[in-house]
C-alpha cells in the first residue's frame, strides 16, 4: 500500500516539488501557513473583544473577575497546578478585549521556539519529516492547541524530549516546569528517571524545580493553593469522553435502563450515567495506578535486559501519556494534544519504528476533530453516528497503549542483557 502511495506521489508531483518538501524552509513556510490560518480564525473573534473555548475563562482569572455561580463554589485558576498562572497573565498583555490573540501569540512562539529545536542540530534531516506530521496535526487539533493549556505545554514537553539523552537536566528542567503548569507531562518524566543513566540529575532538578514553585508561592502568600489542582475537580464521575465511558454512552443512545448523558453543573462537564457508572468512576483511580506500576516495572524489566534508553523512554512516555488517556474517568478532547510530542520526537529518533503510532494519532486527532469542535452538540445528545465516531476514537487509543506496551516489551526481548548499568535495586 505505501508502495502504490510512493508511485502516485512520483507520477503527480516533480522531483523537485518532492525535494523541496524535505527542506526546513519548507516546514517553516507550512508552519505559517497553518498559524496564519488559526490567526485569521481566531481573529473573528478577538476583533470583536471576543474569545474561543477555555480562553474565556481565562481571560476571567487574569483580568480578576471570576463569575457568580449560585449555589456553587467559583473554578479558581488555581484548578491548574501554580505556574499556569503565568501564562494566564502573560495573554493580557493587550488587555481584555484582545486577550485571545495575546494566548495565540504566546503558543505560536512556542511552537516556534521547538520546531527551531527540532530543526536545528543532529535533527536538521531527520526533523523534517516529523515537522510536517506536527503540522498536519495541528490543522486538526489547532482549535483545541490554541484554546487551552495544553498548547502551551506540548512545545515545552516537545524540546525536553529532544534534550533528554544528551542534555538530562535541561530536559528535566523543562519538563518539570511543564507539570507545574499541567499534570500530565509527569507521564513523560517518569520513563526518563527509569531510563537515564543520569536519573539522580533528574530528580534533583526536579525536586528543585518544585521548591523553586513552593518559595514563589511562599513570597506572595499563596503556598496554601499550592495542592489545589488535585482538590478542586469536585465529584466527578465518568466523563462524556473517556475511554471507560463508551459502554454508557451506547446505553444512552437506545436509552436502556435509564443510561443518559447530562451536564454536571458543578465543574461545568457533560457525564453519563446509567447502572454501574458511578462504580466504574471509583475503579479508574486504582486501575490507573495498577497501570502505571505495571508500566514502570515492564521498563525497569526491559532496561535491565540492555534496551537501547532513547528509544525506551520514548516508548515508555508513550505508553505513560496513553495509559494516563485510556484510564482516565474525564477525557477531554484536548488530552489528544499530549501524546503529540512524544511521537514528534519518536519520528525524529526511528520515523520506521515510529510511523504506526504517528498514523494511530492522525487519525485520532482527525476524529476528534469530528467531535470537537464540529458535532459534540449531537453527541451530548446521543446521536448515533457520533457515538461510533467516539467510539473509533476511544479504540484507536486503546490499540495505541497495547502498541505501546507491546514495542516496549520486544525492547527488552530482543535486548542483550547488560547488569551494570541497571538501577541499583531497592533497599
Amino acid at each position: 500500500m505505501l508502495d502504490r502511495l510512493t508511485s502516485l506521489r512520483d507520477r503527480v508531483l516533480p522531483a523537485s516539488v518532492v525535494a523541496w518538501f524535505g527542506t526546513r524552509a519548507s516546514v517553516w513556510w507550512g508552519f505559517a501557513v497553518v498559524h496564519g490560518y488559526f490567526l485569521a480564525w481566531m481573529a473573528s473573534f478577538f476583533l470583536r473583544g471576543d474569545t474561543f473555548s477555555d480562553t474565556e475563562q481565562y481571560r476571567q482569572w487574569a483580568t480578576g473577575v471570576v463569575p457568580d455561580r449560585p449555589g456553587m463554589a467559583p473554578i479558581t485558576p488555581w484548578v491548574y497546578p501554580a505556574l499556569a498562572q503565568i501564562p494566564i497573565h502573560l495573554a493580557n498583555v493587550f488587555g481584555p478585549s484582545l486577550y485571545l490573540l495575546g494566548w495565540f501569540l504566546l503558543i505560536t512562539a512556542l511552537n516556534a521556539w521547538a520546531l527551531v529545536v527540532l530543526l536545528s542540530g543532529p535533527r536538521r534531516t531527520t526533523g523534517v519529516a516529523p515537522a510536517w506530521w506536527w503540522m498536519f496535526f495541528l490543522v486538526f487539533m489547532g482549535y483545541l492547541s490554541f484554546a487551552r493549556v495544553e498548547g502551551v505545554v506540548a512545545p515545552i514537553v516537545l524540546v525536553g524530549l529532544l534534550a533528554a539523552v544528551r542534555r538530562p537536566v535541561l530536559a528535566a528542567a523543562l519538563l518539570s516546569v511543564a507539570t507545574w503548569i499541567k499534570v500530565w507531562p509527569a507521564a513523560v518524566i517518569a520513563p526518563i528517571i527509569i531510563a537515564s543513566r543520569d536519573r539522580l540529575k533528574v530528580l534533583a532538578t526536579g525536586v528543585a524545580i518544585t521548591a523553586l514553585v513552593a518559595v514563589g508561592l511562599w513570597s506572595t502568600g499563596n503556598l496554601s493553593h499550592i495542592a489545589d489542582f488535585m482538590l478542586q475537580q469536585g465529584e466527578r464521575g465518568m466523563q462524556l469522553e473517556a475511554t471507560f465511558s463508551t459502554p454508557w454512552v451506547w446505553l444512552s443512545v437506545f436509552g436502556i435502563a435509564g443510561s443518559h448523558i447530562a451536564d454536571n453543573v458543578a465543574i461545568n462537564s457533560s457525564e453519563v450515567y446509567g447502572p454501574g457508572a458511578s462504580v466504574a468512576a471509583w475503579l479508574m483511580q486504582p486501575l490507573f495506578l495498577l497501570v502505571i506500576v505495571g508500566g514502570a516495572a515492564i521498563l525497569i524489566w526491559a532496561l535491565r535486559r540492555g534496551a537501547e534508553r532513547e528509544e525506551l523512554f520514548l516508548e515508555g512516555a508513550l505508553l505513560m501519556t496513553a495509559a494516563f488517556i485510556v484510564f482516565n474517568k474525564v477525557g477531554s478532547p484536548q488530552f489528544m494534544i499530549w501524546l503529540a510530542p512524544v511521537v514528534i520526537a519518536g519520528l525524529t529518533h526511528d520515523w520506521d519504528r515510529w510511523k504506526v503510532p504517528g498514523a494511530l494519532l492522525m487519525v485520532i486527532a482527525m476524529t476528534t476533530f469530528v467531535i470537537y469542535p464540529l458535532f459534540y452538540t449531537p453527541l451530548i445528545h446521543a446521536h448515533p453516528v457520533m457515538a461510533a465516531v467516539l467510539t473509533l476514537r476511544n479504540v484507536l487509543l486503546v490499540v495505541l497503549l497495547v502498541w505501546s506496551i507491546r514495542r516496549t516489551l520486544d525492547l527488552g526481548r530482543s535486548a542483550t542483557p547488560r547488569v551494570e548499568d541497571a538501577p541499583a535495586p531497592v533497599v
